[in-house]
Order: structure tokens, then sequence, then C-alpha cells
């Protein structure tokens, strides 16, 4: 932000207050009007320098190019879509002189505005001319006064959100602390609550329990051996008995394909009177 400053508040700063007349008193009411390094002054040193920046008097702020330009046709009531660039560029560059004064590195964004502005007005002097379709040219200061626009729109919003109540600025949280003995309180526990968790530890140990599985070793060719034992001491056995259900499902399948197996062979013979009769197993007739 650049302050606008005058010289005559400054033009006695600046300059060591020696020889002149001390009139402060060593106590001020018995207490010390300011501290130098951690120790009470109660008398104004003989040789104190006050610097020339310590007298400047802030008469307006900008934020920049945009912002003095801005300021300089609003104050003047300028219409923004017709702007008289001859004087609003007489007022900036007399306040550009003025910064260069002060502070020669931050005049420099001011002068790259103030040449723009120089030659919009060196445009606006020259004989306007028509392109090769009849229109009129554009408008020298037509950027100028769309980014003009555009930085008034934002400074306003800006504006808009500064008066948005903040956490820090406008207002605290409220924070109390109080101090308080607690005491513990420990449940009653009844008998539906121990109930209760033995049901959820089974519930748990049904939901985790294994399964054991052993293998059993079955032979087809044990199973053939056992049926030929059984066909040696009969002559006809029917088929359902060759098969023992309380062995189990594995057993019975090993069982079914030695039989089948043995038929392969023709080992034995399966044989039915007449269709829906029951099926017997014998032994293969072998001629002598």
């Amino acid at each position: 932000m650049i302050p606008l400053v005058t010289d005559s508040e400054t033009s006695n700063a600046g300059l060591p207050l020696v020889g002149a007349t001390d009139t402060t008193p060593d106590v001020v009411d018995g207490l010390a009007f300011a501290k130098l390094y951690g120790e009470p002054l109660f008398k104004l040193p003989n040789d104190l320098y006050i610097p020339p920046d310590a007298l400047e008097v802030f008469l307006e702020a900008f934020e920049g190019p945009l912002d003095l330009l801005l300021y300089l046709i609003r104050k003047q009531n300028f219409n923004i879509l017709d702007i008289p660039m001859a004087d609003v560029t007489l007022q900036y560059l007399k306040y550009v002189d003025q910064i260069r004064k002060h502070n020669l590195e931050l005049a420099a964004e001011y002068l790259l505005m103030a040449a723009m502005l120089i030659e919009i007005k060196s445009r606006m002097l020259l004989p306007s001319t028509k392109s090769t379709e009849g229109e009129e040219a554009d408008d020298p200061r037509a950027e100028l006064v769309r980014r003009l626009l555009e930085y008034e729109q934002i400074k306003l919003a800006a504006y808009d959100l500064n008066t948005v109540p903040q956490l820090g600025r406008d207002f605290l949280h409220a924070q109390v602390f109080i101090e308080t003995q607690t005491v513990l309180h420990w449940p009653q526990v009844e008998i539906a609550d121990i109930q209760a968790a033995w049901a959820d530890v089974l519930k748990r140990a049904t939901l985790v329990q294994h399964h054991k599985i052993s293998r059993e070793e079955l032979s087809v060719r044990a199973h053939m051996t056992g049926i030929l034992r059984k066909l040696q001491s009969t002559r006809f056995v029917e088929f359902s008995e060759l098969f023992d259900p309380s062995r189990g499902a594995p057993v019975l399948v090993v069982n079914f394909v030695a039989l089948l197996e043995l038929a392969k062979e023709t080992l034995i013979e399966i044989t039915q009177a007449e269709a829906f009769a029951p099926i017997y197993v014998r032994l293969a007739y072998t001629p002598a």
C-alpha cells in the first residue's frame, strides 16, 4: 500500500536535537515514559535522532496503479466508459512524481501504468482510421476500461467479504474451564447380563469351530476280492446284499466300482429273470 505524504510535515524531520534546551523532567509523575533495552527512561537523551519517515502523514493509501486510477476517476465523477485521458494522466503523473521521492523501487509499477496512459493519450490524438471492412477502429481506452471494471468488481466483492464477522477479529470463542472431580460408579451386574454374555460366547464359538476331515484309503482291488469271496460261498447273491449302507457313501461307491470291474473282466455275471425283477450276481461259469 502506497501512502500519500506531505512535505511540510517532514521538513524539520531528520535533524538531531543538539543544543536544544531539555525541559523534560527527570521523573514524570514518578513513572518512566519509555524503556530502552528493558531499562526505564525518565529523560530524553540530548543526541536523540528522529528519522525522516517518522513524521509522514498518511492521507490516502492505494493497492496499486489500478486502485489509484479508479480513485481519481470516482473522486471527480468521471464516466468510466468515457475517461478524459488528459486530466487523469496529469493527476496520475503528479502522484507518481511524489512516490519517486520516497520509494523509487515501488514507483516502477506505477511508472509502467503511466507509460500506458501516455500511450493511450497519444493514440487518441491521432486521427481515427477505419478498417478495410468499413468498421471504426477500437477505442484505445477499451482495454483500460475493461481492467478497471474488473478490478472494481473484485474490490467491492473483497469489501463485502471483509464485512462478514471473522473469528479473532470481530468475535472470540467463549472458553470456560471447570475443574471437576470424577467419581467412578461401577454398574450393578445382574444374572440376566451374565446369561447374555455367556450366550454371546457360545455364539462366537460356533462361528470359529473347526471340522477335521480324515482321509480313508479305499482300494478297488480289495473290494473286488471281497465280492469274489462272498460269491464263492453261494450260487446267487442279490445285488443289494453286496452293499453295506452303514459304512458310508465312499465305501459304497468303491464297492460299486469294484463290481463293475469284475463284470468287465467277465469274472461275474449280473442276471435278471424278467423286467423289474430282482437283480442277482453270481460267479461266471467256466467249463471244465
